[in-house]
């Protein structure tokens, strides 16, 4: 069975032949670990999804490195200020701090003409299930723009400024998904944290007017075109699982460690895909291996559907072990529908 054949399977509860994998390094982790280490883990356990690099167009739109310390303007123009190698810097003065500077959000076009031939090129070289180096984050970007003090404010307010930011970020966005949903990659991608460590960040309530019809549209697009739809979202989210399995996302990524993951898994087993994650608060930088292997049966137990489900996918920090990372690899290779 292929990687991507393995995925498709997970993704319909149809019997893989084992759980796809898939780590997320972050830089840090690198300059912490060493690059050699992290690539003889991967060379242990590979991937079974890949994303082909970002568009050649990106590089003329930032300026400066996400990850070093310093300055970084990215696509948009947001200027992000770092003071830690490894991991993304803050953006501390918002180029939208002020509502009649609304004209100044200018969407990435340039981003939206890729080279589609060389994205097809690579998917047929590959046999692994891959998803699209782009993600649609309308709440994440606003935040970015505006700046996260002001759109708590303005999403309790709701000015009409509020309407016409969300138009414009989720008017690009829309086009991003439909222009990756015409290449042949398998998955198109949304990111948006929307949870806390305890409960989501807004009201469920205002979750579903303002940002659910946002999502709705990338996953009707997507399944228009024959893809999946993958999102990323950490903290709680327990409250919106099932408004994602009625629009229609296929895997979920979330921090299913701090919910209750058996609970989850009575209403929403079968339904929707875990991609990942084991515990990388406590567990992976804390745990033993044997509560790693622990928490992988765990998690199989809950959420595992007639072999497929699930994704075995994990983030490796800068204070996660690596003999956890290769006690949850090996702990997912022995299970079993």
């Amino acid at each position: 069975m292929t990687s991507r054949e393995r995925v498709y399977r997970a993704l319909a509860c149809d019997h893989p032949d084992r759980v796809p994998r898939q780590l997320w390094v972050l830089p840090i982790a690198h300059i912490e670990h060493g690059r050699p280490a992290l690539d003889a883990l991967g060379q242990k356990y590979p991937d079974d999804i890949f994303s082909p690099p970002p568009a050649g167009a990106l590089a003329r739109l930032i300026e400066g490195d996400a990850y070093a310390v310093g300055i970084y303007r990215d696509e948009w123009g947001c200027v992000f200020e770092n003071l830690q190698a490894g991991v993304i810097g803050e953006v501390k003065q918002p180029l939208l701090d002020d509502w009649a500077r609304l004209d100044r959000v200018k969407p990435p076009e340039p981003l939206l003409q890729i080279d589609a031939a060389e994205v097809n090129r690579l998917y047929a070289a590959s046999d692994k299930f891959m998803t699209a180096p782009c993600w649609a984050r309308p709440f994440e970007r606003m935040q970015f723009l505006r700046g996260s003090e002001n759109l708590y404010l303005d999403l309790a307010e709701e000015p009409p400024e509020l309407s016409e930011l969300i138009r414009v970020v989720h008017g690009y966005y829309r086009k991003e998904v439909e222009v990756w949903s015409r290449t042949r990659v398998d998955a198109l991608m949304i990111m948006d944290d929307w949870g806390s460590q305890r409960s989501l960040l807004i009201s469920p309530a205002q979750w579903r007017r303002l940002f659910k019809p946002l999502y709705r549209e990338y996953c009707d697009i997507a399944h228009a075109a024959g893809k999946k739809i993958f999102m990323h979202s950490d903290g709680c989210i327990a409250d919106i699982y099932e408004d994602l399995i009625e629009i229609g996302v296929d895997a979920v990524n979330s921090q299913l460690f701090i919910m209750d993951i058996e609970a989850i898994g009575r209403r929403c087993k079968g339904r929707i895909t875990f991609w990942g994650e084991i515990d990388r608060q406590q567990l992976l930088p804390h745990g033993t291996p044997e509560e790693c292997r622990e928490a992988v049966r765990r998690v199989a137990a809950a959420l595992m559907h007639q072999g497929g489900g699930v994704i075995a996918q994990f983030e490796f920090g800068a204070a996660a072990k690596l003999p956890n990372a290769y006690a949850i690899f090996d702990a997912w290779d022995t299970i079993r529908a």
